[in-house]
Parts: structure tokens; sequence; C-alpha cells
């Protein structure tokens, strides 16, 4: 009797799964959406990460033998999470793997609009040699407020600790000596930031947690950085914000929708920079990484183990 299980994979981590799969999985993999939807009704195991959310849904919807769902995507607020834990499957993502880039783009944004880079670049482009510093902002000495406290808020901290910016993180419990806030205690304490940076995941709960009030709450010509999901942040509301300068930019790696119309407003906006959600992609060890994840957690799944980055279908992450 054949007891291996199916198990449906992307053509892209082949490199980095297939060498270390055990003989008690059979692997089919896909590099197209039809090849996905077509081996989707036989998979035990599923990994159907595609470009296209609307197609990896579909796979999803169709893999109705499926027991454990694996994704590098560390947001699962687009997935049928309802009818996973309906079908009782085991969802595991991505959180972490892109976080030291992320982290990275976090400074990096930091400092683009603290120094005033763009104005460098385009000085470049014209071949003009300025006299004066576009930004001259320090982050030295600084204060953050960091919302999201997970692996990417932990490696944004130590990285802006190293800058000499005083952090201040939201926890779902508040910690002693001041360096910690609890869910209900950051929106009274807004004022006091430089720098309001957005990392938690995209849920329900944290739909439009910055909106008019908490903008204008904000200590007049701080910055925003959202890494987050474009849904935790009011657009709108956002946007007349940067236009009355109470908050002085964004650095926003995520929008909504995406991609972001190329008419809309934020585009034209001087004090806003746009990263078109590539933050977790710069980098060359994304596959690699999660590939070693997924292997580990196959071991894991064999030896009736607790698997890594295991969603609560009910919390969405």
């Amino acid at each position: 009797m054949n007891d291996r299980l199916l198990a449906v994979l992307p053509e892209l981590v082949r490199a980095h799964v297939e060498p270390g799969l055990p003989d008690w999985v059979e692997p089919l993999w896909f590099s197209t959406k039809a090849d996905a939807l077509a081996l989707a009704p036989r998979a035990q195991i599923g990994w159907f990460d595609m470009y296209d959310k609307h197609d990896m849904m579909r796979a999803i919807e169709a893999a109705s033998g499926l027991r454990w769902l694996n994704s590098i995507f560390a947001g699962v607020d687009s997935m049928p999470l309802p009818l996973l834990k309906q079908r009782g499957v085991v969802l595991t993502n991505g959180a972490g793997i892109n976080a030291i880039t992320i982290a990275e783009y976090v400074l990096m944004g930091m400092l683009t609009m603290a120094k005033g880079y763009r104005q460098l670049v385009r000085a470049q482009d014209r071949r003009e040699w300025l006299r004066e510093a576009p930004g001259r902002q320090e982050l030295a000495g600084s204060r953050a407020l960091l919302l999201g406290y997970g692996g990417i808020g932990k490696l944004v901290q130590t990285r802006l600790e190293a800058f000499d910016v005083g952090v201040t993180v939201v926890r779902r419990s508040a910690g002693t000596g001041g360096s910690s806030l609890g869910p209900d205690q950051w929106r009274g304490r807004l004022g006091e930031f430089d720098w309001i940076i957005l990392a938690v995941p995209g849920t329900a709960q944290t739909r439009h947690m910055m909106g008019a009030a908490e903008f204008a709450a904000m200590k007049r010509g701080a910055m925003l950085v959202n890494v987050a999901r474009g849904t935790v942040v009011d657009q709108d509301a956002l946007v007349q914000a940067l236009q009355a300068g109470q908050v002085g930019g964004a650095f926003l790696d995520v929008t909504e929708p995406e991609p972001l119309p190329a008419d809309h407003v934020l585009w034209t906006m001087e004090n806003v920079h746009i990263s078109m959600h590539l933050s977790g992609r710069s980098q060359t060890r994304m596959f690699e990484r999660s590939g070693q994840r997924f292997l580990e957690n196959l071991a894991r799944w064999r030896a009736g183990q607790p698997l890594m980055n295991q969603v609560d279908l009910t919390l969405g992450y």
C-alpha cells in the first residue's frame, strides 16, 4: 500500500526543496496557474503561492483533500481562512522569512526622508552640484513608535537602536521601564514620537488603525512608515494629513489597493515615497529560507510535533 503523501509545490522552490524531501512525500510540481488548478484536487500538502492572489485562492479552494497548506507570504488576510478552518487544514505562513530585508527597508525609508535623498537623486540626474543639504534631520535622538513586534518589529528595533533612535514598542501587554505600551495606550502617546512605524498583520482588528483621529494626534511633521498592509491605514485620511502638513512624510511599501492606480494622488506628493511592496523581495535568499523551513516542518509533521509558524485561523496570524 502506498502511504506517501501527495504534495503540490511550486517549481520556484524546487531546487531548494527536492534534494531534502523525505521518501514519504510524493511531489507534484507546478509552474503555471493551469498546472496548479489541475493538481490542486490531489494535494494533501499544498504550497500554492502565486503572484496573482485570485488564482492562488482558486487553487486553494480546489484542494478539497488538503491537510496542510504552506505559504511563503507572511500576511494571510487574502486567504479563505474560514474555509480552511472548516476543512481542518493546518496553515503555516512565511512570517520571518523576509524580516531582515523588510527591517532594512524601514531604515532605508527613514534615512531617505530624513536626508531628503529624493532631491539628491534628482540633482544628480540634472548634473547639478547642490550647495545645501536637502534634508538635515538626524535619526540619532529621535523617537519612534513601533506598532507590531513580531519577527520584523524585533529586527527594526535593534537596527534603530544602533542609530540611537529611542524605540517604544506596542505589545499585547505593556512591559516595564516605559519602552513598551499596551494596545490601549499608544493612541494617547502619539504626540511624543517623530516616527510611527507600522509592522502589524492585516486583520479586521488592525484595519484603518491609523485614521484621521490618529494622524491629528501625531506630533506635527512626524513621519509614517508602513511595511504592514495598506488596509492598516485610512488612505484618504493620510492624504489629507499629508496635504495639511500634520504628517510630515510617508514611506509606503504597501497601499490600498495594489497596484496603486496610476492616477492616485499619492504618486504626485513630494512628501510620499512608494516602494511598491518590494521590501520583502529585495533579497536573494527568500526561496532558500522558505524551502528550508518547509523541510523542517515536514519532519515535525511526520513526528506529530507542532509546526513552526502555524497560523491561528481565528485570529488571522
